[in-house]
């Protein structure tokens, strides 16, 4: 009887062990929002960073990294303006795009008029499908269209 007794207390001394690792792991999880703009600010604004100081003569690229209604929102997003210069005088018409971080993890740009494409997941900090993306953007803008 007192082998039973002693499995049955190291079984429960397991799951209670077990339950407090599980506790542990979710308290040091990191917060979405946190991560989320995290990635927003190492990928796509340094990637428009980098696209501004590029195409600076033909092209403008302006950010409104902290929209003020989602500045704790628990899925941000940054909104980017492209528009072409033209002499002097920057181009009136251009186009507002908005990146958005889903509950997925998804990341995706839109635009009125076009359809949303995904350019990633937060957890993936490789920037290449947003850069094309962008590239494209801003091809279109110094074409005019």
């Amino acid at each position: 009887m007192s082998k039973f007794k002693d499995a049955l207390d190291r079984g429960k001394e397991a799951r209670r062990e077990q339950e407090e690792k599980v506790g542990n792991e979710k308290a040091e999880g990191v917060d979405f929002g946190a991560q989320a703009r995290a990635w927003l600010n190492d990928v796509v604004v340094a990637s428009l960073e980098t696209a501004r100081a590029d195409v600076a003569g033909e092209v403008a690229v302006e950010m409104d990294t902290a929209p003020r209604r989602q500045a704790k929102a628990s899925t941000p997003s940054i909104r980017f303006r492209i528009y072409r210069k033209r002499g002097t005088e920057k181009e009136v018409v251009g186009r507002t795009f908005s990146v958005n971080v889903q509950l997925s993890g998804q990341v995706s740009v839109s635009s009125p008029g076009m359809v949303a494409r995904e350019v990633g997941n937060i957890g993936d900090r490789a920037d290449e499908r947003f850069s094309s993306l962008l590239a494209e953007l801003i091809e279109d803008a110094a074409k005019g269209t």
